[in-house]
């Protein structure tokens, strides 16, 4: 399986008055046209880590790595110009919340069209007829009302799924999505989940799946990361979770509720200094 992005040793680093704080520390792995999940604690690096592929962190962040490679391109040698080509077209980000990512002066119909035209040549009306038909491929029932709605006027699994379509409109080879469905009831939830499926097995591209939930990875995706303190600690096949070796995986699938178990207090994480190094 050819590889669409290779990160080699990248690190994320913010500059403070007591020292540079390290948010990523030489994580490294490959990415196939496959579903890659990467789980962990708030705090672990996994969003910083998708901030850093897509050029997305602070102006003062400085990431460095020995490669960070998508098709042939070196992404830390880009230009800004070159980075916001891609950004859109090739690869594309969904955030975690729309009621921040969505613009809320914008309908929604307008934001996906000027997405669709900043990275090609088409007509007003041919744009309109292809973001009605991304809207309608996620599932959202009344496009035509949704297209002329504003963020605030739809729920947050409508939201959500606008957002989508938004980084899907372009056909891009590489999607990261951010804790995508955290915000959604099961119901919406596996609604999201199906058309990031059939995405991947469609289009061929690949998905770096970021998320808390360690069930929904196990299930959904085909490899995980599984990150803490801003360095993996271990790698393996998703259907292979339940066993995990590292001790911060198995204390994070410990904590993890068990239907018609009784558990009081539930465990919680003995944090070894070790798993830092």
């Amino acid at each position: 399986m050819s590889a669409l992005l290779t990160v080699d040793n990248l690190k994320v680093q913010y500059p403070t008055r007591s020292g540079l704080i390290e948010a990523v520390r030489g994580v490294s792995f490959t990415l196939g046209r496959e579903r890659l999940g990467i789980v962990g604690e708030s705090g672990s690096g996994k969003s910083q880590t998708g901030r850093a592929i897509m050029g997305l962190t602070t102006p003062q962040a400085i990431v460095t790595a020995d490669r960070l490679d998508f098709q042939g391109m070196d992404l830390l040698k880009a230009s800004p110009r070159e980075r916001r080509a891609l950004r859109g077209k090739r690869i594309a980000m969904v955030l975690q919340d729309p009621k921040y990512s969505l613009n809320p002066v914008m309908t929604i119909g307008r934001q996906i069209v000027e997405t669709l035209r900043t990275h090609e040549s088409v007509s007003k009306a041919e744009a309109r007829r292809r973001a009605l038909a991304m809207l309608e491929a996620v599932q959202i029932r009344d496009p035509e009302r949704v297209f002329g709605l504003y963020p605030h006027e739809v729920s947050g699994g409508m939201g959500q799924r606008a957002m989508i379509a938004m980084m899907l409109i372009c056909d891009p080879e590489m999607l990261i999505a951010d804790e995508p469905t955290s915000a959604l009831d099961v119901t919406v939830q596996l609604e999201v989940l199906g058309i990031l499926d059939r995405l991947v097995a469609t289009r061929g591209m690949g998905l770096i799946f970021v998320s808390h939930d360690l069930r929904l990875v196990s299930s959904f995706c085909d490899r995980v990361l599984v990150m803490y303190a801003g360095k993996v600690v271990e790698e393996l096949r998703a259907s292979e979770l339940s066993q995990a070796r590292h001790p911060y995986t198995r204390g994070l699938l410990d904590c993890v509720p068990k239907i018609g178990e009784s558990r009081h207090p539930l465990p919680v994480l003995d944090r070894k200094p070790e798993w830092a190094a």
